[in-house]
């Protein structure tokens, strides 16, 4: 039997009121050499119904029933039941553009060294997209090259996991989504970042991304700040504050001050806060003083292997200190990183 080109990998929870439209969105793509692993994850609504219709209507889909066992359970069965060199995700509640896996695949077979390459993203329906993800979106759709991604990596996850295809071969050395009661998408962008995978992104809008108040990034608690801060902790003492032995943070409010609460579970050795406010300046946040910018030079000489996390929340306040940090000489992605 012919091995198709692409494995679409469908996880799919009570998604009746949306899936059928997202079936439409594959079976409508220019690319028609596909197989569709489609999980159904123990729905008690109509959808186990539509999976099983559209599989005996088209031999390219294919249905797993399983327990109900949550997105990374569902994601990593339809993994390993697919067969193609490139594995494809989306959403049960999303649209793939008709050229997205045709541009995808083409994209990886002219670039045997990228691991994964995503698109650019939609929001919609228009009327229900909040403030936060049309940001996010903006942010995220910015990031394209390899540099880009791995630039701004520790921000926020840089590519919407949904739009993303991934060479098998990385998919299985990775060991597919891990559950480490954090964002499994975020987690394994991280995992293949230190791991020296290179990212790339389709210039164009291939994905349109639902937003709706149901969406699983607003009702599991994996994918909360906290947790996210907790991502970005663990891989960031595992990669670039791995051997530092002095971490300074940019920002000492609320983002600056919990990203420094994980850092310190990890054992990272914290030594200041910087920040522009003269009200904070001079004080202590964990025990650690705040200074000021112009104090950063001499804290930096004490030691001989420091690093600096830009950590602030607040929207332009990453570009304002992204030249201050050039203008002083110091190099993002080797003296600092930005991580909010």
């Amino acid at each position: 039997m012919k091995i198709p080109s692409v494995s679409v990998i469908l996880p799919c929870y009570n998604a009746a009121q949306t899936l059928e439209e997202t079936l439409e969105s594959i079976e409508g793509q220019t690319h028609k050499d596909f197989e569709v692993i489609a999980v159904d994850d123990g729905s008690t609504d109509r959808t186990a119904d539509i999976l099983d219709h559209r599989s005996k209507r088209d031999s390219r889909f294919k249905c797993i029933f399983q327990p109900h066992g949550g997105v990374i359970s569902a994601s990593n069965a339809g993994m390993l039941a697919s067969v193609s060199p490139y594995i494809a995700r989306l959403d049960a509640d999303d649209r793939a553009h008709p050229q997205r896996l045709e541009k995808q695949i083409a994209f990886l077979d002219e670039n045997p060294d990228t691991a994964l390459v995503g698109c650019l993203v939609k929001a919609f329906p228009e009327e229900d997209v909040g403030d936060g993800f049309r940001i996010y979106i903006e942010w995220l759709n910015a990031l394209v090259s390899d540099d880009d991604i791995r630039r701004e990596i520790f921000i926020e996850s840089p590519l919407p996991n949904p739009s993303v295809m991934i060479r098998r071969e990385w998919m299985l050395r990775m060991g597919g989504y891990q559950d480490h009661g954090w964002p499994e998408d975020y987690d394994l962008f991280l995992r293949l970042y230190l791991a020296g995978a290179r990212f790339a992104k389709i210039p164009e809008v291939l994905h349109e991304w639902r937003d709706h108040p149901n969406r699983i990034t607003h009702t599991d608690s994996r994918y909360s700040l906290e947790n996210f801060l907790r991502t970005k902790a663990y891989y960031l003492a595992r990669g670039p504050l791995k051997g530092r032995d002095a971490v300074i943070v940019w920002g000492s409010g609320m983002m600056g001050r919990r990203l420094a609460k994980q850092l310190e579970r990890q054992d990272m050795p914290l030594v200041a806060f910087v920040d522009i406010d003269p009200k904070k300046i001079g004080r202590t946040r964990r025990a650690k003083p705040i200074i000021a910018p112009d104090e950063l030079g001499k804290c930096w000489g004490q030691y001989q292997n420091p690093v600096i996390l830009a950590s602030v929340g607040s929207r332009g306040a990453r570009k304002l200190i992204r030249q201050r940090l050039n203008n002083f000489g110091y190099k993002e992605g080797i003296d600092w990183w930005a991580s909010a």
